[in-house]
């Protein structure tokens, strides 16, 4: 048995811990828990695909480098609109226009010999399965940029849920295994906590093209995942 001090402060602490058990009761729960952290993934086909594509024109003047690119890119716009695109899916996502410079001269600054115009858009296409065609429309009325390309789902909620009840039983099981190493009873679930990745980012893609390049697109669509993680505070009974 260990000494107890006399002292004021010391009958002070043993006062406290007396008259609130509950204090103490929480402070060693607290200290007897296994944390674990569970990792689930769930896959699927994306039914629908976002691109990146747009206009990049060249003129003596900024004017005219912005007037070549505003005809192509209506004429591309009006291409996505033809093929069944909502207005609403179509947001511009850059336009710039700017100086062309040629830097081979060594006796000088460098010397403007035009201008540069740039438009690009981002497209939502919903009906997946039309997403060559839509491309091939598009890069053979004028657009001949197209920087990535995503795939995703209109209602990712499914996916994710069994994602994550994944994560929740690869948690349970790993701190059913910690457990019985020890030579301890697992208790009840004290806290969770969760996070979640959705599935790569966009893919780049070939960033110029000619129009006469333009055939039919290949799109191969395959699997996309979802990945959830669960850090599962558990009590040790």
């Amino acid at each position: 048995m260990r000494a107890v001090s006399t002292s004021m402060s010391s009958l002070a602490l043993v006062i406290a811990a007396a008259v609130t058990p509950a204090s103490a009761d929480s402070g060693d729960m607290a200290r007897r828990t296994i944390i674990v952290t569970g990792a689930g993934e769930a896959s699927g086909s994306p039914d629908i695909a976002f691109l990146n594509l747009g206009v990049e024109t060249e003129g003596a003047t900024a004017a005219e480098a912005l007037r070549k690119n505003s005809a192509q890119m209506e004429a591309t716009l009006k291409s996505l609109r033809d093929a069944g695109v909502d207005k609403k899916d179509i947001q511009t996502s850059n336009l710039n226009v700017g100086a062309k410079f040629d830097y081979s001269r060594n006796d000088g600054p460098p010397k403007i010999i035009g201008y540069q115009a740039t438009n690009t858009v981002s497209v939502k296409i919903k009906n997946i399965d039309k997403a060559g065609s839509i491309i091939d429309r598009a890069v053979g009325v004028g657009a001949n940029r197209l920087d990535s390309i995503s795939f995703g789902f209109a209602d990712a909620k499914p996916l994710l849920n069994s994602a994550r009840k994944a994560a929740v039983a690869d948690a349970r099981e790993r701190a059913a295994l910690y457990a019985d190493a020890a030579g301890v009873k697992l208790g009840p679930v004290i806290q969770i906590s969760d996070s979640y990745s959705a599935a790569p980012g966009p893919i780049p893609v070939m960033a110029r093209m000619a129009a006469e390049d333009a055939s039919r697109t290949p799109i191969s669509v395959g699997e996309s995942s979802m990945a959830a993680s669960v850090t599962i505070i558990y009590a040790i009974e």
